[in-house]
């Protein structure tokens, strides 16, 4: 499939359903090879099969992001297949238990830092050298609201994107004078997730945007000369 990102290669971690899954499936329809990576082998081969249905490019590499050295070994191996990685997308979190900051669960709150700021991190470090190898690496991660402006009950999730954005906004001037990587971090809004409805389940999807919607967000931001560390809210 020819468009304008033929010929680069894209990781999206968090693929498998969701912003993540539309996120990959757009950069396949513009061009791009896409390495899915998510926990779930299945739900990974379904967006795997309807990237290819399309002419699109994609291979799975279904892992537990937030376990042993499954990042460093994602990276090896896409180091002995490619010279350089153009895009880096950090989609995988999960939402945790809504609650009063005084009410936390510890195990808890530890598996959502994990997962929402630790594996964000170590993808970063891993991949580092190889999107230096680009001649346009770009490093988009999707946010929340909730991490710019806190909310009552949200304090466990918000923290977590807080964290991601200082992270991210931290690499984008680390990087931004010496190498050619430009950091983007996108907020998608109000969007039909399974997240979206965990934590509003009485709420009609019908009158949220669609995935897709923040994909082709994401699609246009890499088109264009964007400021690396700026930040992208997308509309409903």
């Amino acid at each position: 499939m020819s468009g304008p990102l033929e010929g680069q290669v894209a990781l999206v971690a968090g693929a498998s359903r969701g912003i993540g899954a539309a996120i990959a499936e757009a950069l396949a329809a513009a061009g791009a090879h896409v390495v899915l990576a998510a926990r779930s082998t299945a739900d990974l081969e379904a967006v795997e099969e309807r990237i290819h249905g399309l002419g699109g490019a994609a291979t799975i590499a279904p892992l537990d992001l937030a376990t042993g050295d499954g990042i460093a070994r994602l990276a090896q191996a896409m180091a002995e297949r490619w010279d350089a990685l153009d895009l880096l997308v950090l989609n995988a979190a999960m939402l945790g238990t809504l609650g009063p900051a005084a009410q936390i669960d510890g195990r808890e709150f530890n598996r959502l830092l994990t997962l929402n700021v630790l594996v964000p991190q170590a993808l970063i470090a891993a991949f580092d050298p190889l999107l230096r190898k680009s001649a346009a690496g770009r490093v988009i991660g999707i946010t929340s609201s909730v991490g710019a402006k806190p909310r009552a009950y949200w304090g466990a999730y918000g923290a977590s994107k807080a964290a991601l954005d200082t992270l991210l906004t931290a690499y984008a001037q680390e990087v931004g004078n010496v190498t050619s990587i430009k950091v983007a971090i996108v907020d998608p809004g109000a969007t039909a997730t399974a997240m979206r409805a965990l934590a509003y389940p009485g709420e009609d999807p019908a009158t949220l945007k669609p995935p897709a919607r923040v994909a082709g967000a994401v699609i246009d931001l890499l088109g264009r000369d964007f400021e690396s560390g700026c930040r992208l809210e997308v509309e409903d």
